[in-house]
């Protein structure tokens, strides 16, 4: 008999079927056995009694976190979960486990602590909440691929190596590298982890015009809040001929995009969550405010911040600022010096930039950052030189402003964040399989 899924257990009503996957609950009368049982898919109840023999002792033995497989009729029962259960005629144990799941929960009922989790995390993986977390974690992934192509972007794989900074260079990750062609050489050259695909991306528009990338990217911050990772993963998307305007206009759309898909398609995982989905439907409406900076500290002041009129939003300000709010807001016009070399003047005020970074609701803060790029290549010189920076090692980005130049603009997503968010989670650490923070790298 052909083993199925469970997110396809409706189709099969009053039939026999055979399901395979682990046990995560168990209760029993005596003479009839209840297994939750999922397979990865799903969940559902499967019910046996002692007419089973030999297969019921069997099931009898069954501890959590056993793999089995089970066979029986597929009955409608609104109570269950999945609105189904399984009347078992048959069963096997693939698995025993021993009974000593190290994350059960401990005799006296109480729960484990975040450092005992995390340090089983392999196994906490089998947790309900953080099945769905992942899987709306997916969604949004797929959502995103979705969407950029609907748009007539396509994807490009931008390097992990890089030679030079992105985003700051007191948060790079430096990694040995001596190349295998100088047999001679006992220092390679300076290489780090990127922190972004951008730069790579923007030589791109100027052979696809629209193009994106997705993968991890790393920052050396030392930083233990609930919004830091020192291992995420990001989307960045570059755009030839995308003004400001239409930078945060795409950004808004994508977003939309994402959480109508999440609305629709992962109720489950939601439930589960416990998420209040009326505080994201708010965000699949469209007509995101936009601010300035400058007003957004003066808004803070009156708040309660002590923020000063040219520093950066902290988190503490962003969420003050953003629990004002029913749905993601745009917060535009940051002061040059907090910002990065990369992005344009505002041609009203030289001394803020065209830049934007949206912000989620509920206190979550910033998601998404991006600006207009410096397509001008003596003022992208000049603020390559008030950064610091080694020119050498820009004289690549810098041709791009040579030959063919154009307007463009981009931004970036870190997907943690964005699960938080629409996942309703405290802490960053959740959204991810396996969480890299500054003092975690196991397992």
């Amino acid at each position: 008999m052909d083993t199925i899924l469970l997110k396809d257990i409706a189709k099969h009503d009053g039939k026999e079927v055979t399901i395979r996957g682990w046990v995560y609950g168990k209760r029993s009368s005596g003479s009839i056995i209840f297994l939750q049982i999922r397979d990865g898919y799903g969940f559902i109840q499967a019910v046996a009694s002692k007419e089973l023999g030999k297969d019921f002792d069997e099931l009898s033995k069954v501890t959590i976190e056993s793999s089995v497989s089970v066979t029986g009729v597929v009955k409608k029962d609104d109570r269950s979960e999945g609105g189904h259960e399984l009347s078992v005629t048959s069963a096997k144990v693939l698995c025993l486990s021993p009974d000593d799941y190290p994350i059960a929960k401990k005799r006296d009922g109480s729960e484990h602590g975040a450092t005992y989790l995390f340090d089983h995390r392999h196994l906490w993986l089998r947790d309900k909440r953080q099945w769905a977390i992942i899987r709306i974690r997916d969604k949004i992934i797929t959502a995103i691929y979705e969407f950029l192509h609907k748009e007539d972007f396509i994807k490009l794989d931008s390097p992990i190596l890089t030679p030079n900074a992105c985003e700051g260079t007191t948060t790079l990750f430096e990694v040995p590298y001596t190349p295998a062609w100088d047999d001679g050489a006992k220092d390679g050259p300076s290489v780090f982890l990127t922190q972004s695909g951008q730069l790579y991306l923007e030589a791109a528009i100027m052979a696809h015009s629209r193009v994106f990338d997705f993968g991890p990217v790393f920052r050396a911050e030392k930083s233990k809040t609930r919004r830091h990772l020192t291992e995420f993963w990001m989307m960045d998307a570059e755009a030839a001929f995308f003004d400001h305007k239409k930078n945060m206009q795409l950004q808004q759309d994508l977003t939309v995009y994402i959480v109508k898909k999440v609305l629709s398609e992962c109720k489950k995982e939601l439930s589960i969550l416990g998420r209040d989905i009326s505080k994201l439907e708010a965000s699949t409406k469209g007509d995101y405010p936009i601010i300035t900076h400058k007003e957004a500290v003066a808004m803070l002041a009156k708040l309660g911040s002590d923020i000063k009129e040219r520093d950066d939003l902290g988190a503490d300000d962003e969420t003050i600022l953003t629990k004002q709010y029913d749905r993601p807001i745009f917060v535009e016009k940051y002061p040059k010096e907090v910002k990065a070399f990369y992005m344009k003047e505002d041609p009203e005020d030289s001394s803020r930039v065209l830049n934007a970074d949206m912000l989620a609701p509920e206190g979550y803060g910033e998601v998404i950052g991006g600006s207009e790029r410096e397509d001008d290549y003596d003022k992208l010189v000049a603020q390559i030189k008030r950064e610091g920076l080694d020119m050498s090692e820009f004289q690549w980005y810098l041709d791009l402003r040579k030959y063919g130049s154009v307007p463009h603009s981009g931004f970036g997503i870190g997907l943690e964040r964005y699960v938080r968010w629409i996942c309703g989670i405290n802490h960053i650490r959740e959204t991810i399989p396996f969480p890299r923070m500054i003092k975690r790298i196991t397992p």
